[in-house]
């Protein structure tokens, strides 16, 4: 079956994509709308409700795939080849966010994001054509024997950070992950909607979730920069700025454990 792709907005490997003309526009509209983040009150509803975008409806998934290491080649070009139809057939209401391999952090690791515009009826509609997709359903027997281990979560956005926006590299991507206490999301969202803004000088401010299906209470930010050199330089410029130490002081009690991956971006991410 050939599959051609199609025009819009979706992603092209090899191609500037359309979306990232206009990225630092909607970079800065999203950091001059987290200036007007109001605090939420954790009694009036549920924090899925509080915390994540009104105006969209999208729901995203995480995956994690712990990968044999003599089948990493492999298991990199298979996905090259497979993954890239489903996110540019109009048919699946999924697109591809990012896709890398873990280069500090879990090693042999394979991180996807996707995006699923339309919510849980997206979703739902997504999978139950791919029981339906002969291609898939070949792709998940072969990638199975490359696989040690897999696991993944599906994440809402947060209201106040960037939407995750394609983007020309070469970058290297940092994805930090918060296991929080029970009852501590609301108040981790009051104080990173204040702190964002610290964060966007250099636009490395990727996007930022939390989960609904998975392991609860876990935050995933998502960071862009040149290199590890360019990290350091970022992170050590947001302590000069009056009321980072503030965030700091007031989030690290809600931590119970926290991750840094570094990430390399596979070929076919559409964040590069």
């Amino acid at each position: 079956m050939e599959w051609i792709p199609r025009c819009g907005s979706r992603w092209v490997p090899g191609a500037e994509p359309l979306s990232l003309r206009g990225y630092s526009q909607d970079a800065e509209g999203s950091w001059f709308r987290s200036l007007f983040v109001h605090k939420v009150d954790p009694r009036k509803d549920a924090h899925s409700n509080l915390l994540s975008k009104r105006e969209t409806s999208s729901l995203y998934k995480i995956q994690f795939h712990n990968v044999k290491p003599e089948c990493l080649d492999a298991y990199n070009g298979l996905t090259e080849k497979v993954l890239p139809k489903l996110h540019l057939d109009p048919d699946y209401p999924c697109d591809l966010v990012g896709n890398w391999n873990t280069w500090y952090g879990e090693q042999d690791q394979a991180v996807h994001l996707w995006r699923f515009s339309g919510g849980y009826p997206a979703l739902s509609d997504c999978m139950n054509k791919l029981k339906q997709n002969q291609e898939y359903l070949e792709f998940r027997r072969e990638r199975s024997r490359m696989l040690l281990s897999r696991r993944n979560q599906l994440l809402l956005e947060f209201s106040f950070w960037n939407e995750p926006l394609p983007r020309q590299g070469p970058n290297i991507y940092e994805l930090r992950t918060y296991k929080l206490k029970p009852g501590t999301m609301i108040e981790w969202g009051n104080n990173w909607a204040r702190a964002i803004k610290y964060r966007q000088e250099n636009q490395e401010a990727v996007g930022g979730f939390f989960s609904q299906i998975g392991e609860l209470y876990v935050v995933h930010h998502l960071w862009a920069y040149r290199d590890l050199q360019s990290r350091e330089e970022t992170r050590n410029a947001a302590w000069r700025k009056t009321g980072w130490d503030e965030n700091v002081y007031y989030t690290v009690p809600l931590v119970r454990t926290m991750e840094s991956r570094i990430m390399i971006p596979m070929k076919i991410s559409p964040l590069q």
